[in-house]
C-alpha cells in the first residue's frame, strides 16, 4: 500500500517519534495527538508506515502493539532486527541498541523474529 504523499497528519505521526525516545502504541499517538488526528486515521497511517518500512512494530508483555521508527528498511524488506526493553514497573518500551544473535535452527531460515527483555528500567531502579 505506502504512504503515497505528505500530509500534515503524516508530519504529525513522524514528529512524535522523532521526538520520542521510547516505542510509541497507537493510545500514545492517539493521546499525544488528540487534538490533530483520528483515530481510524493514526491506525491506517501506522499500518501504512509499517508496509514502507519506516517503522516496525511488535507486542509488548501486556499484548499490547508498540511501534518504533526504522533504520535502513523499506517497503521490501525489514532489515533493522533488534530486541526490545519494557520496564514490568512503568511499562515504557524502548528499542535495545546492543546486537543479540539469534540462532538458526538446523537447515531452517528464519523470516522473522520477536525478542523482549522484561525488567526495570534504570529510572525504576533508582
Amino acid at each position: 500500500m505506502g504512504v503515497l504523499r505528505k500530509t500534515k497528519h503524516l508530519e504529525h505521526v513522524l514528529q512524535a517519534f522523532r521526538q520520542s525516545s521510547d516505542a510509541l502504541s497507537a493510545g500514545m499517538l492517539l493521546d499525544a495527538l488528540a487534538n490533530e488526528i483520528n483515530k481510524s486515521t493514526v491506525y491506517r497511517m501506522l499500518q501504512k508506515l509499517e508496509d514502507d518500512g519506516v517503522i516496525h512494530s511488535f507486542l509488548t508483555m501486556d499484548q499490547i502493539r508498540f511501534y518504533a521508527l526504522c533504520k535502513g528498511c523499506s517497503s521490501g524488506r525489514h532489515v533493522d532486527t533488534h530486541a526490545h526493553f519494557q520496564c514490568t514497573s512503568c511499562k515504557r518500551v524502548s528499542c535495545v541498541s546492543e546486537e543479540i544473535v539469534l540462532p538458526t535452527p538446523g537447515r531452517s531460515r528464519i523470516t522473522s523474529a520477536q525478542v523482549l527483555l522484561t525488567g526495570q528500567c534504570e529510572s525504576c531502579l533508582s
